[in-house]
């Protein structure tokens, strides 16, 4: 056990929820990517691939299940970084398939990835405000009359009920929803998740 990694992984990803907690409180969350959530999931992926150079994935028996899982938060924020994002999923794969890691951390990881990518997701992980009703319901799936057993394949419980239809939002709410989509995908090509 690396009592010093464990204790910085887990400062990191206080300082991510902190961050993110405040600017929710100031109502700065749910648009296009505040510079400041940027700013800390940057950093931190930074970080983090200097302890992977230094001492691999930081799985369970290095930092614990606490530190583990601060590790897999700090990998599955770091939406800005394709590349580090891409081969987390291989260490995430490879040591939960040797059981040191939860298969569901892959799984997490796998979906926010195809998601980026702009394709469906497999495990229905991914949730997203309906621009017609403002209701939560999951990305797009790639099988979601198997998404149960895909999801109980990796130990997640079953999918959450998806809301049916509410009355839409006003048309000006739903124009301003469309446009933070739009910054969305723009900034998905700008970072290489996608081509134009």
């Amino acid at each position: 056990m690396n009592e010093a990694v464990r204790a910085e992984l887990l400062q990191m990803k206080e300082h991510d929820l902190r961050v993110r907690q405040e600017l929710f409180d100031a109502r700065r969350l749910g648009g296009f990517y505040v510079p400041e959530m940027e700013a800390v999931h940057r950093q931190n992926a930074a970080r983090l691939r200097e302890i992977i150079a230094e001492h691999g994935w930081p799985q369970e028996e290095i930092v614990g299940e606490d530190g583990a899982k601060a590790a897999w938060l700090i990998a599955q924020h770091a939406i800005g970084e394709p590349d580090f994002q891409r081969q987390t999923l291989v260490l995430l794969k490879k040591h939960g398939a040797e059981g040191k890691l939860p298969a569901w951390q892959a799984a997490y990881l796998e979906d926010r990835i195809a998601v980026q990518e702009g394709r469906p997701q497999r495990y229905g992980t991914q949730w997203i405000d309906d621009i017609r009703d403002g209701l939560t319901r999951p990305m797009p799936m790639e099988d979601p009359e198997r998404v149960n057993e895909l999801r109980a394949s990796v130990g997640l419980g079953p999918l959450h009920p998806i809301p049916a239809p509410g009355p839409d939002l006003a048309p000006e709410v739903q124009a301003a929803e469309q446009a933070n989509r739009d910054a969305w995908e723009a900034w998905f090509v700008k970072v290489g998740w996608r081509k134009k």
